[in-house]
């Protein structure tokens, strides 16, 4: 399993724009230089998060991404959700035959479907209470040590 980069590339932005957003526009050009990557794949991410209304989008001289609400009240769940689908809100995908003549194969989610909704359960709690504010602290915290 893995999740796919819009959710960390997405974090970045939300970085980007809070520190620097107010010295220059948090353009998808000045993003893409920040995350390597390409334009058009933050303004897509930029999409989806002003569609989670996490973030507003201005043009023109004044424009750019802005945070559209407090950084408390924006979980790393949020994010999430607002850049990745998971199909019927399941994290782990199933193989999609397991053999109905094998004892494994026709127990498996038996065997399996508690333990993955424990670990998926534990990981949106995390989530949830970890804030964007608390994000954003690090990344002051880190930037000031490399200075």
């Amino acid at each position: 399993m893995q999740i796919s980069s819009r959710f960390t590339i997405a974090i970045h932005i939300l970085i980007c724009v809070d520190l620097f957003g107010r010295d220059e526009p948090a353009t998808s050009e000045s993003l893409a230089g920040s995350i390597g990557a390409h334009p058009v794949v933050i303004r897509r991410i930029l999409g989806q998060l002003r569609r989670a209304g996490l973030i507003t989008v201005a043009r023109g001289r004044e424009g750019g991404a802005h945070i559209a609400r407090p950084l408390e009240e924006i979980t790393i769940a949020d994010i999430f959700h607002a850049v990745e689908s998971i199909g019927d809100d399941r994290l782990f995908s199933f193989h999609e035959n397991p053999n109905p003549s094998c004892p494994v194969g026709r127990n498996i989610h038996n065997i399996l479907d508690g333990h993955l909704a424990s670990i998926q359960q534990a990981m949106e709690r995390t989530m949830e209470s970890t804030t964007l504010a608390d994000v954003i602290a690090e990344a002051r915290e880190q930037m000031g040590e490399e200075d």
